[in-house]
């Protein structure tokens, strides 16, 4: 398997110290938002995690080879290709890898790399889920399933709010994949810090968190873990302008036929045009602010 996998000399020397690392995905480059400011968003995650003790590995497919690691000039590579560049779940990294294309990874393909490299703790903006409607059309992301298998913590404010959140909430009970919030009771909605939706657990500190990791994997129990991070209240959006414009989007989509992998681009897109561009800076503050928890967890998590 790691005759794909490219791990970056600062990655691969961090894992070699037992040294924290902490892995980046790639859709948010190519896909979350336009030249330059992608490259630039990305470049200062990874300086934000750098400054909280820890390594970044930003994960993509670069000419078929798997990354666990990105040189600035590999992002600017990303950001520039843009919509261009395919998104990558679970099921289109044999493709990528065999045509060797670029690729942007979503949540489930950026655990499967970071797990290929030894690498546990993730941060992202939010994860997949189980789509609105999809109890006709059955729409639930790949990151449901990935978190039920694969041994990666993912720091996210929440599930995406364009999502059903408690069927959402539902499916990870039926896998088994705990749901921890970080200081909060609800469930935290992307944009919003609250959800009508509990959390199995609240911890209060990155080292209570790093310690459930350690028991869950010591006992060999398989699967990801969801860190849930609310967005800080400064950055945190009107629940009732988010749920206008999420309406509103999910509509259009309805009525542009659009579904599958363009479905979660297309509605973050339209929800950012319908606040005015609010939701997308809000977007930015909450993938900082689970990249320096990411970190304090990932550091804590190598602590003997």
């Amino acid at each position: 398997m790691k005759q794909y996998l490219d791990i970056s000399p600062e990655v691969a020397a961090a894992l070699a110290n037992n040294q924290p690392v902490v892995a980046l995905e790639s859709t948010i480059i190519s896909h979350g938002m336009p030249w330059p400011q992608n490259a630039e968003t990305a470049k200062k995650v990874e300086q934000i995690i750098r400054d909280n003790g820890a390594v970044p590995a930003t994960i993509a497919i670069l000419d078929g080879r798997l990354k666990a690691g990105l040189s600035h000039d590999e992002i600017d590579t990303l950001g520039q290709a843009g919509l261009s560049v395919i998104k990558c779940s679970r099921r289109d990294l044999p493709f990528v890898v065999a045509t060797k294309q670029h690729g942007a990874t979503t949540v489930a393909a950026t655990m499967i790399v970071a797990a290929m490299a030894g690498i546990n703790v993730f941060a992202t903006g939010g994860i997949g889920g189980v789509h609105r409607g999809a109890q006709t059309s059955f729409d639930i992301s790949a990151d449901l399933q990935e978190l039920a298998k694969t041994n990666v913590a993912v720091v996210c404010a929440g599930a995406k709010s364009i999502l059903d959140l408690g069927l959402t909430r539902e499916y990870l009970e039926t896998q088994g994949v705990p749901v921890l919030g970080y200081n909060t009771d609800k469930l935290p909605a992307f944009y919003t810090r609250e959800s009508d939706y509990t959390v199995d657990y609240n911890l209060t500190n990155a080292t209570q968190i790093a310690d459930f990791l350690k028991a869950k994997w010591d006992m060999k129990l398989a699967g990801g873990v969801v860190v849930t991070n609310p967005i800080p209240h400064e950055f945190a959006m009107d629940k009732n302008a988010i749920d206008k414009a999420v309406e509103q989007a999910l509509a259009e989509s309805v009525e542009q036929n659009i579904g599958g992998k363009e479905s979660t681009p297309f509605l973050l897109a339209r929800v950012a045009e319908l606040t005015g561009g609010n939701s997308l800076a809000s977007n930015i503050e909450l993938v900082f602010n689970n990249a320096k928890l990411a970190a304090k967890i990932a550091s804590d998590l190598v602590k003997d």
